[in-house]
């Protein structure tokens, strides 16, 4: 089952110091936290704070690509979690037919946000990030999401791209 979900926002993992989207569901309050490289937060981000370059980055580039050929993202999916990878599918409208296109998810969300397509994960994703490591501790997304859940508002900027 796929829930669809929002980006409550990008921010930097307080210990790692790489950039995380955050996306959540707006119904039960669910969150997923996936860590992203910095230029590709950087292409989240000019879409979330709508600012506009000068010349296409890469993601507006592939959308005019797309609106070109009169083709139409759907939706995006982040569909797996694979040794703390996950991946995501970018459903297509090419003429009437259906497609999907494997895509890491930043990609997937970047792409996802220009062209104002859904944003779904796949429930067995939320399942599996909210699992424990192998000696039995919480894992990384789940330290990070009770973290995150416990943030004072005003705390949070602190911590924003």
């Amino acid at each position: 089952m796929e829930i669809e979900m929002k980006i409550k926002g990008l921010m930097v993992d307080p210990v790692t110091n790489m950039p995380i989207v955050i996306l959540k569901d707006e119904r039960d309050d669910r969150i997923l936290p996936i860590w992203v490289g910095i230029f590709e937060a950087n292409a989240i981000a000019l879409r979330i704070e709508e600012i506009e370059t000068p010349r296409p980055m890469t993601h507006d580039l592939l959308r005019n690509l797309l609106d070109s050929l009169q083709v139409s993202v759907k939706k995006i999916v982040v569909s797996e979690l694979k040794d703390n990878t996950y991946f995501a599918q970018i459903h297509l409208d090419v003429d009437g037919e259906r497609r999907e296109i494997d895509a890491r998810p930043s990609d997937a969300i970047a792409l996802a946000l220009r062209t104002e397509a859904p944003i779904y994960v796949e429930q067995e994703v939320l399942d599996q990030s909210r699992s424990l490591n192998e000696d039995g501790q919480p894992s990384d997304s789940e330290r990070l999401r009770r973290w995150f859940e416990n943030l004072d508002p005003d705390d949070f900027s602190k911590y924003e791209m």
